[in-house]
């Protein structure tokens, strides 16, 4: 299969394929549309007939997606929403699967803009959703240090976030913490990484902070647990979910519900964990750290 031509390579792609099984005239769920990766591959797949849902927290997410979506033919269906609220936006109607893929997509990391690169300046912003809630700068300068140690430390895995925290909270004394830039300085610092060695770094020192805030900007997981939560009850019997995550944290969550719902009767199989293949992650950087667990209802 070529790649798309937006030049965005969606994760892990022929093994959500595999485990989704789309068909004509099913109605498949995409939680995380993003530029439409796999939502244009499973439309092809359910056409006719079928319906494609797809949902996304930034709007600019599903004008882009829309013309690919059009182009590929067939039914589908927009939402900018957040995907824990999938029943109401399913309402009487149950899928034949649902994928989410977690995380950031690449525009989001390559517009400095948004504020998730710690490499491009810009504002310290990264909100999925652009036009509601608190942005990181609110909340790096409004966090008291143990909060913001503690979020560190749980959402980032960032060894170093009481020392990130207390450099965090004596700065914003004299100034607000408004920039990506000012942030990666204060990282840097705080971890003692000059800024040139931290550029050439193969994890750079700000990167557990940075997804650490990320996370909590956009209260992903507690919005992940609502997911997983409903997710049987959106599901027609035979019917795969699948989903890709990139962080410890998401990934142990989706392992104990989908164990958890196994044990209840609420799946009648759950899958191995699936990583990309080495062709995969080595031609796709963002693929590296994926992992893909799956239940068939």
């Amino acid at each position: 299969m070529t790649p798309p031509a937006s030049g965005h390579v969606p994760v892990l792609l022929e093994e959500t394929l595999q485990i989704l099984d789309p068909h004509p005239g099913q109605i498949v769920v995409d939680c995380t549309l993003g530029l439409g990766g796999h939502a244009v591959e499973i439309l092809r797949r359910i056409t006719p007939g079928g319906t494609l849902v797809g949902i996304d927290l930034d709007p600019r997410n599903l004008e882009a997606a829309r013309p690919r979506l059009e182009e590929a033919g067939g039914s589908f269906e927009l939402h900018h929403a957040n995907f824990a609220g999938i029943q109401s936006i399913l309402g009487d109607r149950r899928a034949d699967g649902v994928l989410a893929d977690l995380g950031v997509s690449s525009p989001h990391l390559d517009d400095p803009a948004r504020g998730f690169s710690l490499r491009r300046p810009g504002p310290l912003d990264m909100r999925l959703d652009p036009t509601r809630g608190p942005t990181a700068a609110d909340l790096v300068n409004r966090m008291s240090e143990t909060e913001l140690a503690d979020a560190i430390f749980e959402l980032g895995d960032e060894r170093d976030s009481r020392k990130i925290a207390r450099l965090i909270v004596e700065r914003r004394r004299r100034e607000r913490i408004a920039t990506t830039e000012a942030l990666t300085a204060l990282i840097c610092e705080a971890r003692r990484f000059s800024l040139q060695r931290a550029a050439g770094a193969k994890l750079h020192p700000a990167t557990r902070t940075f997804q650490a805030l990320r996370i909590l900007v956009n209260r992903e997981l507690a919005n992940l647990d609502r997911l997983l939560a409903v997710l049987p009850s959106c599901l027609k019997p035979g019917a795969a979910a699948a989903i890709i995550s990139f962080h410890s944290g998401e990934d142990r969550r989706v392992k104990h519900a989908f164990r958890e719902g196994k044990g209840a009767g609420l799946y009648s199989e759950i899958g191995k964990l699936v990583r990309p293949g080495e062709e995969e992650a080595r031609s796709n950087s963002r693929a590296r750290s994926a992992k893909m667990r799956w239940a068939r209802k």
